[in-house]
């Protein structure tokens, strides 16, 4: 690859990089809760998306596919996290805390499906056809998934959208 080809293709990424790491930051702390653990999901996730950009430059899905990789590795960050690291926030937050964990681990429990749907629908705020798009399944599937997660999700902590409302108000 010739030296305006890679110019060419680290103009584009860039471009890309701009618009999309705002999103996969604010997905990250939503699930991490701390600035610094959501850039570092972040810029994993779109240092995993440079490496493969000729590949996926010309995919329509993705955004989808780094938002996924981003959730992926905050969902990874949280679970190896020590179960006292949410105990030394401030008594104000230790409630969003203790639901972001607890969001976090039950959200790992469930089917990767079911965990990328409903991560995708709920926690970046995609739609039903962005989320198909993203994981190249039909919209009636991605219905389903979220159907069954929620159903799980609901037995492990009780109500799911007050819990993602919390989780949300962060």
């Amino acid at each position: 690859m010739g030296v305006g080809a890679r110019s060419e293709r680290d103009g584009e990424f860039d471009e890309f990089f701009d618009s999309l790491f705002p999103r996969a930051e604010a997905l990250a702390l939503r699930i991490v809760g701390n600035r610094g653990a959501a850039e570092d999901v972040a810029a994993e996730a779109l240092t995993r998306a440079y490496v493969r950009w000729p590949r996926l430059r010309g995919l329509s899905y993705r955004d989808g596919w780094v938002l996924r990789v981003a959730s992926n590795l905050a969902i990874d960050a949280i679970r190896r996290r020590p179960a006292s690291a949410s105990l030394t926030e401030a008594t104000s937050t230790e409630d969003l805390s203790t639901l972001r964990v607890a969001l976090a681990v039950a959200l790992h429990s469930l089917p990767d499906r079911q965990r990328a749907v409903i991560a995708l629908r709920y926690l970046s705020d995609l739609s039903e056809a962005e989320v198909a798009s993203a994981l190249g399944m039909a919209v009636g599937t991605v219905k389903s998934h979220t159907h069954r997660g929620l159903a799980n999700l609901r037995g492990r902590l009780g109500d799911v959208e007050e819990v993602t409302l919390a989780v949300h108000r962060v």
